[in-house]
């Protein structure tokens, strides 16, 4: 399967036509009816917020990318197991934090830090204070990258997804109470290890 937008084919008319009225799961069986394009008008819709998850846990743009491709191919290949009891994109975000910690865990990548450059001004930053923001983003990552598996992902979906208990819940298969007990333990340990110089 090579993720490609739906406008990337060449012949008639565009394979996203007819399906983009369908509902998610109507779309789900579009897709194992066989009906062209309607995978791929899937990945269009969610290619964005699952590159976004893959990114915070890898902090880098290859690997990100390949996650991607890794998430949507074991979509592909799973949507007979999609029952429709939770969104699509909650199923996706599911099958993404699973692809993302298998692959710290092998290679002990970083998450990106919480004080994501691009809402820094940096137009007003002396060398000084550049390297500071520098160097406290360096820890935050280290310290990011040593919580437990469960207080990591509940922590990046929580704080750059914005998502709710209950959805990120929904996502790693706990209870909401877990869930939130996850995230605070997380920012805890978080402020412990950025506070201990993460010796």
């Amino acid at each position: 399967l090579t993720v490609v937008r739906p406008e990337s084919q060449t012949s008639g008319e565009p394979a996203s036509a007819g399906l983009s009225e369908l509902s998610e799961v109507e779309l789900v069986t579009a897709c194992l009816d066989g009906r062209t394009g309607a995978f791929h008008l899937i990945v269009d819709r969610h290619r964005r917020s699952v590159y976004q998850l893959c990114y915070r846990f890898v902090a880098n743009h290859e690997d990100a990318s390949d996650l991607t491709q890794d998430v949507f191919l074991r979509a592909y290949r799973g949507l007979k197991n999609f029952r429709g009891q939770s969104s699509i994109a909650t199923w996706l975000y599911r099958i993404g934090v699973n692809v993302c910690l298998n692959r710290v865990t092998a290679k002990g990548l970083e998450t990106e830090p919480i004080e994501a450059e691009r809402h820094v001004d940096t137009t007003l930053e002396s060398p000084r204070e550049r390297l500071i923001r520098e160097e406290r983003a360096a820890q935050v990552r280290t310290a990011i990258a040593r919580l437990p598996e469960k207080q990591r992902a509940a922590l990046i979906l929580r704080m750059y997804h914005d998502l709710s208990h209950q959805e990120i819940a929904d996502i790693v298969g706990s209870s909401v109470g877990a869930v939130k007990a996850n995230v605070f333990h997380a920012l805890q340990n978080l402020k412990k290890l950025m506070s201990g110089g993460l010796r």
